[in-house]
């Protein structure tokens, strides 16, 4: 069963507010349950006590998945200050902001001359549903809670 300690393999649906499958996996992925890492809160809460071949599907509002949209997070400009190669919808930018961190945008819209380029999720402003199915379940080994488990709180 599901419990703190256990490394969980599942694989899962990804559903967005339309209902239209945003991303799919058979190839299982797993987690340390328990170590606030990998998983929504809410979708590792609804697989407490579970087992193998058991499914669950969670809803997630913006808040308890990918955020509201921000719209300080989406930028248009001239199509002629945008280089050629991101000229296309889709095309993927990669810009610092002011804490030297790596920020993604993806154009989004090319109208009128102006391209719109958006470093939100996707999903963000959306309520999404995951359908989980637990393929597997185990000990974690000794080595696996050290690398996976949160570390210490500093004080």
């Amino acid at each position: 069963m599901i419990g703190k300690g256990k490394i969980v393999s599942l694989t899962y649906t990804l559903r967005d507010a339309q209902g239209e499958i945003f991303e799919h996996t058979d190839v299982p992925i797993s987690y340390l349950h328990g170590s606030g890492e990998g998983l929504f809160e809410k979708i590792e809460r609804a697989l407490e006590g579970l087992g193998v071949g058991d499914s669950v599907e969670v809803e997630l509002s913006p808040a308890e998945g990918f955020g509201e949209h921000d719209p300080g997070l989406t930028f248009t400009d001239d199509i002629a200050n945008v280089p050629p190669e991101y000229r296309r919808v889709g095309a993927e930018v990669e810009a610092e902001n002011e804490q030297g961190e790596a920020i993604r945008f993806v154009v989004t819209a090319i109208t009128d001359g102006r391209l719109t380029v958006d470093a939100n999720h996707p999903l963000a402003g959306q309520t999404v549903r995951f359908a989980v199915t637990v393929q597997a379940v185990r000990d974690a080994t000794p080595e696996e809670q050290r690398l996976r488990a949160p570390a210490p709180a500093a004080h």
